[in-house]
């Protein structure tokens, strides 16, 4: 068992999970996958996972989000037959559910990201890869048998960067996702730190700093045969938006930005030659801001205007969140820590688990509130709820 000193971090996951299960397919919900998690997961790995920044209050804020919106009831509706399929740039996917880039799945199993890369394959859903994925993409493509949309990492060197852009769309690549939200350099990961204090297990096999970044990255598939002389850090305080107009010219697919908070950005982005918005604080893991990414959700929406798809992740557990910010305005919605804790139990059952109870939940609320189609739910299906006062302005 993971220490108590979680607290927060597991309150949920204790709450609901009274009982552990032996079996991915015992799971109730994403709860009882992130127990077994808790339970199984080594200190430092689980930590590195659910760590926010500092107080990790933007991680509670992203799930607070939701609690400001309520469900629009309705009855009689025929609801025998639900669509929950999608399209994204021509392309169908049968769930608006996607897997979120999450980097170094070998912490988590032993066969790293293609257990996940399977379950996407068997649940025909839209996957997202990380640039430090320990698996090389080409390999996830042959286990996705679809393509795959490859997360950006910019290094300080950008003609790495353009390197990663061009392996990426030559093995198949269906959109290139930049994410911005850490390029500036993120801010102290407190329960990383705290919970790796408490791993008694040897890290430096996996984790030998004298190499430096440029060791570090060469132990990333997709940074085989890089010149990482010049690699000093992820990102690059340095870089404008000027920067998405250089990626936007590397590339004839899809290009997205993540890691967008706000109704401005979204415009800048639009600007300089996005082709699609994810709204994220990269799951409070990048600033303390105290804003749940369904709370700017509106505002992104509205600086749009429907000319591109915007997707969003954070904090999202239920169906009934995926739901909301369909209603909200959404495209699609990423999921991140809970495929990894049914990986990290289960393996490709497990990820294929944490799909598969989100998208049943969303099938049932979609019934409740008598849509029949994930395209056709509105804002017109929520209710806006009062302030609580004791959680202050909602």
């Amino acid at each position: 068992m993971v220490p108590g000193s979680l607290g927060r971090l597991e309150a949920q996951a204790a709450e609901t999970a009274t009982a552990a299960i032996t079996s991915a397919e015992q799971a109730l919900n994403v709860f009882d996958l992130q127990a077994v998690a808790a339970r199984t997961m080594r200190p430092a790995h689980y930590g590195y996972l659910q760590t926010g920044v500092l107080d990790d209050r933007t991680v509670a804020a992203n799930r607070d989000g939701f609690s400001r919106y309520g469900l629009r009831a309705r009855r009689l509706v025929d609801v025998r037959t639900i669509e929950t399929s999608i399209e994204l740039f021509g392309r169908k996917w049968a769930s608006p559910v996607a897997l979120a880039p999450v980097s170094s799945q070998r912490a988590f199993h032993h066969e790293a990201e293609r257990p996940s890369a399977k379950a996407a394959r068997r649940r025909d859903a839209l996957q997202m890869i990380s640039t430090l994925t320990n698996v090389s993409f080409e390999t996830l493509m042959d286990d996705r048998q679809a393509p795959l949309w490859f997360q950006l990492y910019p290094t300080n060197d950008a003609t790495n960067a353009r390197k990663l852009v061009e392996r990426a769309d030559g093995a198949g690549a269906g959109a290139i996702v930049l994410t911005v939200d850490l390029l500036a350099g993120g801010m102290r990961r407190e329960t990383q730190a705290l919970l790796a204090r408490q791993d008694a297990g040897d890290c430096q096999q996996c984790h030998d700093r004298s190499a430096g970044f440029a060791g570090y990255l060469r132990r990333k598939a997709m940074f085989d045969g890089l010149d990482l002389t010049r690699a000093s850090a992820l990102g690059d305080p340095g870089l404008t938006w000027d920067f998405v107009r250089r990626v936007r010219s590397w590339t004839k697919k899809p290009v997205l930005v993540k890691g967008v908070m706000s109704g401005p950005d979204a415009d800048q982005a639009l600007a300089f030659g996005a082709d699609g918005i994810i709204v994220s604080n990269h799951g409070g893991r990048a600033e303390e801001s105290l804003i749940g990414a369904i709370d700017v959700l509106p505002e992104v929406v509205a600086a749009v205007r429907k000319r591109v798809p915007v997707l969003i992740d954070g904090g999202f557990r239920r169906g009934s969140d995926v739901f909301k910010a369909l209603a909200l305005g959404a495209n699609a919605v990423c999921i991140g820590r809970p495929y990894i804790w049914g990986l990290s139990g289960y393996g490709q059952a497990g990820v294929e688990a944490a799909m598969r109870l989100i998208d049943e939940e969303l099938v049932s609320t979609m019934r409740q509130a008598g849509v029949t189609q994930a395209n056709r739910i509105s804002a017109d299906d929520l209710i806006r709820l009062a302030a609580n006062p004791d959680r202050g302005p909602g």
